[in-house]
C-alpha cells in the first residue's frame, strides 16, 4: 500500500510539472529570456530553498546542514545541476522544434533513462567502496529498456506524424515544427537533463538523520536547482543584452499578470521534484523502486505531456494509426513504472 501512495505522489508531481509551460502561454510582452529566469527565480530558487527547510529539524539551520557534508557532495551536486541547467535551455528548444508532447517525450525518455542508470555509474567511479552498482538490479536495468522502448514508439509515432502532415498542417500545430532539427536537440536536452538525478546521487547523503524519510532528498534537489539558476541565468542575461530586452522589465503595466503566471509555472515545475522526495519516502521497502523512481517520474512527465499535446491539438490532422501508435507508447511507458515492483 505504502508502495501505491508513493507512485500516486509522484504521480500528481508529474502531473504538475507537465502543466507548468501551459500559464507560460499566458505571458504578455516579455521576451522568452525575460519570463525564463523570472518563472526560474521561484522554479530554482525560492521554492526549493522554501522545501529545503522543510527537512531542517528544530534546532538545526541549513547553513549547518551544507557546511558540516562532504564539500566534495555538495559541490559535485551543485556542478551536476549547472550541467542539468543546459539541458533545461536545451529542453525549451525541443518543444519549439517539436512540440509539447513530442518535445517532452523524447527528451524526458532520455533523460529518465541515461540519470537513473548515471548516477551509480559514476558515484561508483569516485566512492567504489560504497557499491552504487548494486543499486542497478535486473528489475532496474529491464524497466530503464522498457521505457526506453515506449519512448521509441512515441518517436515512431512523431515520425509518422512529421510524414503525413503538410508544412501547412505542421505550423498550424507547433509553428517551427522541424523533426530533425527537433530530434537531435531532444536527446541533447534529455542527456544534459539526466545529470539533474547524478546530483541527487551525489547529494543523497545530505540530510539531518532525523529528518523526515519524505524530506531527506529536498536539501539536495535545492543545490542541483541552484546549479542550474546559474546555467540558465547566464544565457538568459546574456539573451536580454543580445537582443536588447532588458526593457521588459520596465514594462510596469504586465508585471501584475506576467509575476502571478510566472510564479504559477514555477510552483508546477517544482512540484515534481517536490512530489518526488515525498513520493520516494514511501518506496523504501523497495530498493528497486527506490532507484528507479527518477524514471518513473519522468515517464510520467512524458504521458502527461502528451495528454496536454492532445488537448493543445498538436496531434490534430493525424491519421487513426499514428494515434494508435502513441497510445502503444503511451501504455509501455505506464507499464514501465511498475515492472520493478513486479519484477523484483
Amino acid at each position: 500500500m505504502e508502495i501505491l501512495i508513493g507512485l500516486l505522489i509522484i504521480a500528481v508531481g508529474a502531473f504538475c510539472q507537465s502543466s507548468s509551460y501551459v500559464p507560460i502561454n499566458k505571458i504578455k510582452e516579455w521576451s522568452w529570456e525575460s519570463y525564463w529566469i523570472v518563472q526560474g527565480v521561484f522554479a530554482w530558487l525560492v521554492l526549493p530553498l522554501l522545501g529545503a527547510m522543510l527537512a531542517v529539524p528544530e534546532g538545526h539551520t541549513l547553513c549547518e546542514l551544507y557546511t558540516g557534508a562532504p564539500s566534495f557532495n555538495v559541490w559535485m551536486t551543485i556542478f551536476f545541476g549547472i550541467l542539468w541547467g543546459v539541458g533545461g535551455l536545451t529542453f525549451g528548444l525541443s518543444m519549439r522544434y517539436l512540440g509539447v508532447a513530442l518535445g517532452q517525450s523524447i527528451a524526458l525518455g532520455t533523460c529518465a533513462a541515461l540519470g537513473t542508470i548515471m548516477g551509480p555509474v559514476l558515484l561508483n567511479v569516485f566512492f567504489p567502496e560504497q557499491d552504487p552498482l548494486s543499486k542497478l538490479t535486473a528489475a532496474v536495468i529491464i524497466g530503464v529498456v522498457v521505457t526506453l522502448i515506449g519512448i521509441a514508439i512515441i518517436g515512431i509515432a512523431g515520425s509518422m506524424k512529421s510524414a503525413s502532415l503538410s508544412e501547412e498542417e505542421k505550423k498550424e500545430a507547433v509553428k517551427d515544427f522541424n523533426f530533425p532539427k527537433g530530434i537531435v536537440i531532444a536527446l541533447l536536452a534529455g542527456f544534459m537533463s539526466g545529470c539533474f538525478n547524478v546530483g541527487l546521487t551525489f547529494g543523497a547523503d545530505i540530510h539531518f538523520e532525523e529528518t523526515n524519510l519524505m524530506f531527506r532528498g529536498l536539501p539536495a534537489t535545492f543545490l542541483v536547482t541552484l546549479g542550474g539558476f546559474i546555467t540558465n541565468a547566464i544565457y538568459c542575461f546574456y539573451q536580454n543584452s543580445k537582443n536588447k530586452t532588458w526593457g521588459d522589465y520596465k514594462k510596469t503595466h504586465v508585471w501584475a499578470n506576467n509575476l502571478f503566471f510566472c510564479i504559477l509555472a514555477g510552483a508546477l515545475w517544482y512540484s515534481q521534484f517536490f512530489g518526488l522526495s515525498l513520493g520516494q519516502g514511501f518506496l523504501q521497502s523497495s530498493p528497486a523502486m527506490l532507484t528507479f523512481s527518477f524514471c518513473i517520474l519522468m515517464a510520467l512527465n512524458v504521458t502527461f505531456s502528451n495528454v496536454w499535446g492532445i488537448i493543445l491539438k498538436e496531434w490534430k490532422g493525424c491519421s487513426q494509426k499514428t494515434i494508435a501508435v502513441l497510445i502503444v507508447g503511451l501504455i509501455v511507458l505506464i507499464i514501465s513504472s511498475f515492472l520493478p515492483q513486479l519484477i523484483g
